[in-house]
Formats: structure tokens, sequence, C-alpha cells
């Protein structure tokens, strides 16, 4: 059955362009126009991928996307008007998946939509394990296969984009992934030289990782070059 997406957006033509476009392209697509509703109807219907506006009548996006997270695991993408770095880190730290900035050329959304519904990484330049579905470095665990992490014998809380970051790290232990790497890995595409989100993730994992933000040991920055998940400091 083809992926079904919800596109929550109060531009009713804007919406309806985006939803034709996406038909063609082989998605099943639903059509929502109230932040207060969706929050109801989002986890009653389960779909693939929730593009979501932030401007919304009823209740903003980001309220919508606090309030889904518990009780909904399929991919957010956020689309808005609003080109601040700061609604992009707040979204991404809300449990988004990923965030784009209107006007959004409708191959670029299509692009990023397909890039968040591929499961596993390796596609586009980055091999990962494939033949370990879990990972253990001392007192953190990581399994591809449940899509769970625990450190210390405690479940870390993260949202599906953290995961995916996490197990690629992971999975290459030891070595240097260059933002570009890991953009590629994630999302099918480059690294553009402005797009934080893959530093915000970073920061949110080394906090749940526990990992000193001022001098981290775990999650490594290395300059010029990009980050590098150790081996070793897990105990």
């Amino acid at each position: 059955m083809a992926p079904h997406i919800l596109i929550v957006e109060d531009d009713n033509r804007l919406a309806e362009l985006t939803a034709a476009y996406l038909a063609k392209h082989g998605y099943r697509v639903t059509l929502h126009g109230r932040g207060d509703s969706a929050t109801a109807f989002i986890p009653e219907q389960q779909p693939d991928l929730v593009v979501l506006d932030i401007m919304l009548p009823g209740k903003e996006g980001f309220d919508v996307c606090r309030e889904l997270r518990p009780h909904y695991t399929g991919r957010i993408l956020i689309m808005t008007a609003r080109d601040e770095d700061v609604d992009e880190i707040l979204g991404l730290e809300l449990g988004a998946d990923d965030y784009l900035a209107k006007p959004v050329e409708p191959r670029r959304l299509l692009a990023r939509i397909r890039a968040l519904l591929r499961r596993g990484q390796g596609e586009d330049g980055v091999e990962t394990v494939t033949d370990e579905q879990t990972l253990r470095f001392g007192q953190f665990v990581i399994s591809q296969a449940t899509r769970e992490a625990q450190l210390a014998g405690e479940p870390l809380e993260l949202t599906t984009a953290e995961f995916d970051l996490l197990w690629l790290l992971a999975s290459h232990a030891g070595q240097i992934l260059s933002r570009d790497d890991i953009m590629n890995a994630l999302r099918g595409i480059g690294f553009d030289g402005l797009d934080r989100s893959i530093d915000a993730r970073i920061s949110r994992l080394r906090k749940k990782l526990h990992d000193n933000p001022d001098a981290p040991t775990r999650i490594k920055t290395v300059r010029s070059k990009g980050y590098l998940f150790s081996k070793s400091d897990w105990e």
C-alpha cells in the first residue's frame, strides 16, 4: 500500500497543490486544516508522515508536535513561512524529524519526504552495519531492530530523527562522519553549509548521553571534519 501522508495546512490552495503533486508520485494524501483537532486526528489515523505547518488556526504547529510525540511514531516534517533558526531548532527539539522553510520547491519537498520514509541507511554513500542489529559499547546499548537505546540500563527517550542519527554514528564508531556524509545518509541530500539541524541533534544527543558539552568524549567534534562516535568511555 502506498505511504500515507497527512498535510496539516490552513492554506487550502497550497495544500491542494501539494497533495496533487505527491499523489502523482504515488502517495496517499489526506488534508487537515486545523491544529487543535489534528492532535486527535493524527493518532487515530497514524499516517506514515505528517507535513505540519506552524501557523495554524486553533493551535500552532509547535504545540501540535509537542502533544503528538507520545502518541505518534511516524515522521513529522515541519514546513513554515517563518525562516528563522530558532524555529528550526525548537521544532527539532519538540520531536520533528525535519524542517523546511516556505516557499518550498515541490521536488525538494518530495526528496525530503522520500528520505524520511526510507528505512535503513547506506543508500547514499555511507555504508552502515547491516549484519548487526544490536551494538554494545560498555553500558551503552542500541538496537536497530527495536529502535531503542539504553545507557546504564536506563532507556533513552529519543525522537525518530535522534535515533536515526545515533544509530548512524554508533554503527560507524571510531570513524569520522562529515556533515555531508550524515545529510546524505539520513536525508538523501548534501550539506549546504547553512543547515543547523545536525548540530542541534548532536547537542541534544550529548545531553541524553550525559556527555560533557564543553569537552565531549562520547560524540566528539573533529574540527573541520565532522563527528566521531567513541568506542570507549562508556563505563
